[in-house]
């Protein structure tokens, strides 16, 4: 059973109730609110709609449009202020509502909204996170109003841990609970956009009516449509002016008798009246049961961004708790497997889940599903239960990149201007980390400039951090950036035409040559790489011999061995009438080597 507001949608009978009635729904609408039910919380896409509910027949993408305006319908929901459905134009729906797992207990003066994971297995290790949510709980039963603000990294578990935390709370201390979220959108942002989501929660029938009747009588105009139109003789008539002071009277009014419990998702995506909301309810002293609680992602010390602002002013006058997650380290990586499988893991599959994820719970859990879809995890059912196994190499981090997480970094890379994505993707040409003269040679543009677009990005995206200098051979300094996850500069690497790729790591190429000119075994190695990735086979090569005689002098055979076979490998990309001298060439060379390398061991 799962139940939303006042309404259960029971999976075993497949049919949709409120409150004690059941509520007619015909079979494939139904569906359709169970999938979007279970993923509650982030973007179904059409596709993936399509693909789970109709997945070997053709299905006009229209019939999902009819579908929801079916529910809406069922559920009085209303797609301009969703407090279930919201649609995201062109790309699919998000379910909204807070889900709760099981029967509640009703009766007992709680009016909540309560959150709870889709999956049981979605936190581990977070208990040092839960325990400081609880302390603060307990100071809002004792009317000490709490802002707090749980801040990580995309995908790190912020709304998981939210949501367990709204579990155990239902379980001790009766409270309204509602949730609103900081909006994507490329124009200018409606003012107020989660507050008004939240309200709309708060005020949804029938465990709304208190909250409605304190909104009417102190802060009417913050009054949701819909209430004011399921019974528009219960409202005074009301000014269209909104004011904050009305809506902090109003929600201290709510949190008199039961705790309120605000959730606001993404701050760092909210407009900014929103966050002087938050402001003004922090630095109010009237006593109310009141806890606001807020996720966002402000990675890289995104220092001018207007939450950083706000929360820096807070916790310096200490109206505020910051909970900053941390990645899990590999053992709860590995908790996180074990759960999701229901087992204990393959061998391999921690460490290499670990590595590539980083720890990030949302990466982690991506990476097993892709490995699963692309069967190089099985069931083998041959023994007594079923049981998951490794049945080939795990593959390259190159080769996959999961399609949801690539799609969720493209949407954070798309928020920048394309001169910022034009930086990253150069940046992309290095290696996770990266310096800043090499970005200005594959784009061709000045250092200084570029090195100012890196700083921006640094303060503003939350992509890259900046972590020292590179000293160069004539004597200058060029900045030293790292992205915050392999991932995201996989994906970058990957969207960029191969002819721009190519062009650019041409350049990094020649401007070591220029950069090391006389020195240039010292870098023969790196300067080998950007001409392999360009595709430009006689530079590797010429390259890749610089930097065996390179080795080889520094007594190094062992190390000048690999790379002449490496060499050699490279030579197979050549024409058949320009391979054969140049591989001649080499197996002299590696004769040579070898022979110095055994005439050492005698």
């Amino acid at each position: 059973m799962r139940q939303f507001a006042s309404f259960a949608l029971d999976n075993s009978n497949e049919c949709l109730w409120r409150d004690s009635k059941q509520i007619k729904i015909a079979p494939k609408p139904f569906a359709v609110l169970r999938y979007l039910v279970e993923n509650s919380g982030r973007l179904v896409t059409h596709d993936e709609l399509l693909d789970a509910l109709w997945p070997e027949t053709y299905v006009q993408p229209q019939v999902l449009r009819t579908y929801i305006l079916e529910l809406r319908k069922v559920l009085g929901d209303n797609a301009e202020q969703s407090t279930f459905i919201q649609t995201q134009p062109k790309r699919g729906y998000r379910f909204v509502a807070p889900v709760f797992d099981g029967e509640w207990p009703r009766g007992q003066g709680s009016t909540v909204h309560a959150l709870q994971p889709s999956r049981a297995t979605g936190i581990v290790d977070r208990e040092e996170e839960l325990i400081r949510l609880k302390e603060r709980a307990t100071l809002v039963a004792k009317r000490e109003r709490q802002i707090v603000f749980i801040c990580g990294a995309v995908g790190i578990g912020k709304t998981a841990l939210v949501n367990e935390f709204c579990r155990q709370l239902a379980v001790s201390i009766p409270a309204d609970v509602a949730c609103g979220h900081g909006a994507e959108g490329r124009g200018t942002k409606e003012d107020y956009y989660p507050v008004i989501e939240a309200l709309n929660q708060l005020c949804a029938p029938p465990a709304g009516d208190r909250a409605c009747r304190i909104l009417a009588r102190i802060a009417p105009a913050w009054l949701p449509a819909r209430a004011r139109e399921v019974s528009p003789s219960t409202f005074t008539p009301f000014s269209a002016q909104r004011t904050r002071g009305d809506l902090c009277a109003a929600l201290e009014g709510i949190a008199q008798e039961l705790s309120l419990l605000l959730i606001f998702e993404d701050l760092h995506l909210a407009d900014f009246c929103t966050l002087e909301l938050i402001s003004e309810l922090s630095r109010r002293r009237t006593p109310a049961k009141l806890m606001v609680l807020v996720t966002e992602t402000l990675q890289g010390g995104a220092t001018e961004h207007p939450l950083f602002a706000l929360k820096q002013d807070l916790l310096i006058h200490r109206l505020c708790t910051e909970i900053t997650m941390a990645p899990l380290a590999r053992a709860a990586v590995g908790e996180l497997l074990r759960r999701e499988l229901g087992q204990q893991s393959p061998p391999e599959l921690d460490g290499f889940v670990y590595q590539h994820s980083e720890g990030n719970p949302l990466f982690a859990l991506a990476l097993l599903n892709h490995l699963i879809a692309q069967k190089f995890l099985v069931r083998d059912s041959t023994n007594d239960g079923c049981r998951w196994q490794q049945c080939s190499p795990f593959p390259d981090i190159e080769a996959m990149v999961p399609n949801e997480l690539a799609q969720l970094i493209v949407l954070q890379i798309e928020r920048l201007t394309l001169k910022e994505q034009r930086v990253l993707e150069a940046a992309s040409l290095m290696n996770v980390a990266f310096p800043v003269w090499a970005v200005a040679a594959a784009l061709g543009q000045d250092p200084a400039e570029t090195e100012e677009v890196c700083d921006y990005l640094a303060r503003t995206s939350g992509l890259v951090h900046r972590v020292g200098h590179d000293d160069l051979p004539d004597g200058t300094r060029s900045d030293f950036y790292v992205f915050v996850h392999g991932l995201y500069r996989e994906v970058l690497y990957q969207r960029q035409p191969a002819a721009r790729r190519a062009q650019g790591h041409t350049r990094i190429a020649e401007q070591l040559n220029e950069m090391f000119a006389g020195r240039e075994e010292n870098v023969a190695r790196e300067i080998a790489m950007h001409y392999e990735a360009a595709g430009n086979w006689p530079r590797a090569v010429r390259a890749l011999r610089s930097a065996a005689r390179d080795a080889q002098q520094r007594g190094a055979c062992f190390g000048a061995a690999q790379v002449l076979e490496h060499a050699l490998s490279v030579c197979e990309n050549l024409s058949a009438k320009d391979s054969g001298p140049v591989k001649k060439e080499i197996c002299a060379e590696l004769e040579m080597i070898r022979e110095a390398m055994n005439q050492t061991n005698r």
